[in-house]
């Protein structure tokens, strides 16, 4: 249902249209006064804002301003009683959608906000293909760190601090990079990649910096370099730790001053950009080995995000593996396909060393060559055909053991395949007994094991587990 804030300081202004709003089939908030609109606004998400011009503590065109800087994307139908030609021109300067007098006309004000929800769809769904066609997935998972970097993201995003994010190849580095972007005020100017490690070390300046004609030998022409191609925006530098040394001073003086000179060139170009760099190197080690500049290093690190293995948090494979499902059936153009919840829990189990990249070529084989329902045999078949030493790990699992060690002398870890194996099944036999002891009370039992209610359920629809009706 489209939500409407009628912001106005006259009580009987605002009792009348909520009552013709209300009627017409939408939900409906007021605010007294500007500050107060403004505030809701923040807090709550609208599709349209009726907002008087002439109020206390805020007026209309100052809320509309705010509201444009703060990149609420609510309509603007802006009433007033003291209308002019300036105010009108000037509400529509600051993004006003429309502008009425009062007393309001209702055919014209029931017009207006109807084509002002017509436009707020269309923004909407010009910002979701703008990151469909950019590629920007969600950050999918409900382990803790997961949640602990989606949070890290809402708060830094808004924010100019520069970002190092940290984690093994196929882990979500550029993903996260991406989604700094996107929820940052840079996100309606370029956000620009660089591979470091993909550019021989002779051409990385050049790449960076740019550089004047005849600078070089195969300098043929004028090149605009990625600071400058990131002018406003955001530059994301991958795999920093393979960055040449030399490179390495020119992009502390870039940060440094703001400034770039190009290859070749000796004017000094101003750049506004934010570094978010990614590395899978240990780069505290790189530094004590001399292949990574210490300064450069407190540079870029103000705010650090370490983006964990999948091994680390395989209570998120399944999530994973059923939403890259979905996207490459669609992507293919095949029916909706479904993942059977043995298969599910077999893939949780595996070693992940290609972390969510290989997963996600894992599901895209799995979508080719199996049918609607992906089982446990599709797996066996097609996941680890040529590796019989880790075919063990896709079994079913037995029950685990109650008790410790000395509790239980049939205790048997030669029943485990691996590490992760025996992780899961002594946290499934902890999960159940502590489930049971709450009478499956789960909120109650979340508190007890100290994790989030959120998480706790992922592990109960991991585990299978169920409460005994008997």
């Amino acid at each position: 249902m489209p939500r409407i804030l009628i912001i106005d300081d006259e009580r009987s202004i605002r009792s009348t249209l909520r009552e013709i709003l209300e009627f017409e089939g939408y939900e409906v908030d007021e605010a007294a006064d500007g500050q107060e609109g403004l505030d809701k606004l923040r807090q709550s998400r609208y599709d349209i804002a009726l907002c008087d011009v002439k109020m206390p503590r805020l007026d209309g065109l100052e809320v509309l301003e705010k509201a444009a800087e703060q990149r609420i994307d609510t309509q603007f139908i802006m009433i007033s009683g003291h209308a002019n030609i300036d105010t009108a021109v000037e509400a529509t300067r600051k993004g006003a959608f429309d502008f009425i007098e009062k007393p309001p006309d209702l055919n014209r004000l029931l017009v207006s906000i109807r084509n002002g929800l017509d436009k707020s769809t269309l923004v909407t769904e010009t910002k979701v293909l703008k990151r469909k066609v950019s590629r920007v997935r969600e950050i999918l998972g409900e382990s803790e760190a997961i949640v602990r970097i989606r949070e890290t993201i809402d708060r830094v995003a808004p924010t100019e601090a520069r970002v190092l994010v940290t984690g093994a190849n196929g882990s979500g580095k550029e993903l996260v990079a991406r989604w700094i972007h996107e929820k940052s005020p840079r996100a309606d100017h370029p956000l620009v990649e660089v591979n470091c490690a993909a550019i021989p070390a002779e051409l990385i300046e050049s790449e960076l910096f740019g550089h004047e004609k005849g600078a070089f030998t195969s300098a043929i022409k004028q090149r605009i370099g990625k600071f400058e191609q990131a002018h406003n925006g955001t530059l994301f530098l991958d795999e920093i730790g393979d960055m040449s040394l030399a490179a390495q001073a020119k992009v502390l003086r870039a940060l440094q001053e703001h400034k770039i000179t190009r290859v070749g060139g000796d004017k000094e170009i101003h750049v506004n950009v934010r570094i978010i760099a990614a590395t899978n190197k240990d780069l505290k080690k790189e530094i004590e080995k001399g292949n990574f500049r210490e300064d450069l290093y407190h540079r870029l690190s103000v705010i650090l995000i370490h983006v964990p293995p999948l091994n680390q948090r395989s209570s998120d494979v399944p999530i994973l593996a059923r939403h890259f499902l979905q996207e490459l059936c669609q992507e293919y153009g095949y029916p909706p396909k479904e993942l059977s919840d043995e298969a599910a829990a077999a893939l949780a189990r595996l070693d992940w060393t290609g972390n969510v990249r290989e997963l996600h070529n894992v599901i895209e084989r799995l979508v080719i060559f199996c049918g609607p329902r992906i089982e446990l045999a599709d797996l066996q078949a097609y996941v680890l055909p040529n590796q019989a030493q880790r075919t063990d790990a896709l079994a079913s699992s037995p029950e685990a053991p109650t008790g410790s060690p000395e509790e239980n002398p049939a205790f048997d870890f030669d029943r485990y395949n691996n590490l992760q194996h025996f992780r899961d099944e002594m946290e499934k036999a902890y999960i159940e007994h502590k489930l049971r002891k709450n009478k499956w009370n789960v909120t109650r039992t979340a508190d007890e094991i100290d994790i989030q209610r959120s998480h706790l359920h992922s592990k109960i629809e991991k585990y299978g587990l169920q409460r005994d009706r008997a």
